[in-house]
């Protein structure tokens, strides 16, 4: 009979192999023999991690540190599984055990690095990585996800090069493939990331993640019908996988006009690890559309400011089936609010919710009424400004005044596609009858102290504090000219004429090839006609202005 020892060593062997069924038995043997044996333990909680089993993996593995509580390999792998069910906090604080134990421990550093990253604490993430690259230099995993962290950060050359260390240690290595892809993709260099992805893809065929990611560049580059397939092979090996489902929603199904399918896939969003609410729970049920008579039911905000003013419009249509409306949303949004009919309470973020019986996102509405594109509520203005502060800014009337805003929030997803630099509006400069005002804020408002030659431009960036400052701007003017940004979507809701300026693969609630809105009547799209021509929609949006004042 063997060992136990001897037991353990064949165990390790098999799992190194990746014969999981003939190590976790001999485990098992091995704690029939010696309950309290922290290895086996420990070894048995990594095979349940692989398997997925996440509970079982951190009841063996506490049980592992309850026996042998110095154990700083156990302390790693129990934040690996604690990263793996998203309690990041936990997980960050057993790698730091983990480390306190042994701090030459390399795969600590990174497993350490991968909860920052996911924490969103990229700077710290960072430095885990180059720890474990320190005390194992030819360690492959840090050397990706250290491209991972870089790219999230903007350092995308660094990124690169981090990527390709990887990959010239590990040839084979298919993630760090997937995430020089990535880092390729978002400095726009699409060719060769779709190349990337394909390798990744031929190495591990298995692996949803490249399949996913070759989806979005197909989508960026135009090819619709490619990305679609590749979000349903994603789909195919992890059934849910919620990125690939928002994807194939908003990118495809909503943006061909496909609502009602596109709109249960949007749901999905919910269960996406960056998006805030998949770290919300509620404690009542989502609101199918049902009647409300005698109940309360909670609207929240979840993502931009333009999402919020977008889907505010189905807020009477709530009310209207009884019951009360409380609205959870960003104070700087109140203001501009507080003249919807239909809400009964508000609530700003971070402030303790009130009992209510069911809730919805505001981005969930459109699923609860079963929006068509026939069916939006396009009765406009449903937001309007204060009549008072309207008055506060009367403009002379001698020349077509015009608002500006060229860039979005910087932190958003697809900024580096949907935003401009003022010089790149130079030509309307040309339109000598306009009186321009910048409606731009954030760092980019300062562009408009130094506007293109000839442009008569009205810095407001000081002067906006709010929303429903902007609101009141906007009424006096006789256009807006924006990016896709918030304000778009203002002046659609005021009823305001606003000319939209879209990226080649606009966002899904501009559908394709149309220069209208079923969103916003007032609101005309011009979109670039090839990937990063911006010039092509500018020249034409100049044109448009020129006859608009020549007629």
């Amino acid at each position: 009979m063997i060992t136990v020892k001897q037991a353990l060593q064949i165990a390790v062997r098999h799992h190194q192999a990746g014969q999981l069924a003939q190590a976790r038995a001999l485990y098992q043997q091995i704690l029939a023999r010696e309950p309290n044996h922290a290895d086996a333990l420990h070894l048995l909680g990594v095979i349940a991690h692989q398997a997925g089993q996440n509970d079982a993996a951190i009841e063996l593995i506490g049980r592992a540190i309850s026996v042998k509580p110095d154990f700083p390999q156990a302390h790693c792998n129990l934040g690996n599984v604690l990263r793996d069910q998203g309690r990041l906090d936990e997980s960050i604080a057993a790698c730091l055990r983990a480390i306190a134990l042994k701090p030459d421990l390399p795969e600590a550093w990174c497993n350490l690095g991968n909860a920052l990253q996911e924490n969103g604490q990229l700077g710290d993430a960072v430095d885990a990585y180059r720890r474990a690259i320190g005390l194992k230099p030819n360690y492959p995993e840090a050397h990706s996800n250290l491209g991972a962290s870089l790219r999230e950060k903007g350092q995308l050359d660094e990124a690169i090069a981090a990527c390709r260390q990887a990959i010239a240690l590990r040839p084979g290595f298919a993630e760090a493939h997937s995430n020089l892809g990535i880092a390729l993709h978002v400095d726009q260099q699409l060719d060769e990331a779709v190349a990337v992805y394909r390798q990744a893809i031929a190495l591990r065929p298995d692996l949803p993640e490249p399949h996913f990611n070759l989806g979005t560049a197909f989508r960026d580059q135009g090819l619709l019908a490619e990305a679609m397939a590749a979000y349903h092979r994603a789909i195919g090996l992890r059934r849910d996988y919620a990125e690939a489902h928002y994807n194939l929603a908003r990118v495809l199904l909503l943006l061909r006009g496909e609502f009602l399918p596109g709109l249960n896939e949007l749901e999905w969003r919910q269960r996406c690890r960056d998006f805030p609410l998949s770290r919300r729970t509620f404690g009542r049920p989502q609101w199918d559309g049902s009647d409300l008579a005698n109940r309360t039911i909670l609207l929240h905000a979840e993502q931009g400011f333009g999402d919020t003013i977008q889907f505010i419009r189905y807020v009477p249509l709530v009310a209207a089936r009884g019951g009360t409306v409380v609205l959870e949303c960003d104070p700087v949004l109140r203001r501009l609010l507080q003249g919807t009919s239909g809400i009964g309470r508000w609530v700003d973020f971070g402030q303790t919710l009130p009992s209510f019986d069911v809730h919805c996102p505001l981005m969930s509405l459109p699923l609860a009424f079963g929006t068509t594109i026939q069916t939006i509520p396009q009765d406009v203005p449903y937001l309007r400004a204060d009549p008072e502060a309207v008055e506060r800014w009367r403009l002379a009337g001698d020349r077509l005044n015009v608002g500006l805003v060229w860039a979005g929030r910087p932190t958003h997803q697809n900024d580096r596609n949907r935003s401009l630099a003022l010089s790149d509006m130079a030509s309307l400069a040309q339109v000598r009858e306009v009186r321009f005002h910048s409606l731009q804020k954030g760092e980019a408002g300062k562009q408009a102290k130094d506007p293109p030659a000839g442009m008569g431009l009205m810095d407001r960036t000081e002067e906006l504090n709010d929303f429903a400052e902007t609101a009141a701007l906007i009424a006096n003017l006789d256009l807006v000219i924006s990016v896709d940004t918030a304000v778009a979507h203002l002046a659609g809701a005021l009823g305001k004429p606003v000319w939209t300026l879209l990226p080649f693969v606009p966002d899904w609630r501009w559908l394709l090839e149309r220069e209208d809105s079923p969103w916003y009547p007032t609101m005309r799209l011009f979109r670039q006609p090839t990937r990063g021509d911006w010039s092509s929609v500018l020249t034409r949006v100049t044109e448009a202005l020129l006859a608009s004042c020549s007629g």
